[in-house]
């Protein structure tokens, strides 16, 4: 490693920073199923977002492990966050105007 002499920093490979690192372990969201009142993990996979003009169109959805259902929440502005930072696949949808 060498050091800068006007920064004080140290140069490190991006092999040197990340060796040792074995893996990132899979991002798992806590849902619940309203018909069944089922509690459970589900991978980024196994949900969806739709990202609308309003609150009132921006749902994930889901289909329940447990008894099969298709489960549609609301989204406010964190769960939003929250899943697409996890790596849910987003469609944004856009009104025909």
């Amino acid at each position: 490693m060498s050091e800068s002499a006007t920064s004080g920093v140290r140069a490190m490979s991006v092999a040197a920073a990340f060796a040792g690192m074995r893996g990132v372990a899979p991002v798992v969201f806590r849902a619940g199923c309203p018909d069944c009142r089922g509690r459970f993990e589900l991978a980024a996979s196994a949900l969806r977002l739709a990202i609308g003009a309003s609150s009132r169109t921006t749902f994930y959805s889901f289909t329940c492990p447990d008894c099969g259902a298709v489960v549609r929440k609301p989204a406010g502005e964190r769960i939003v966050e929250l899943l697409t930072g996890g790596g849910v696949s987003t469609l944004r949808l856009h009104s025909t105007l």
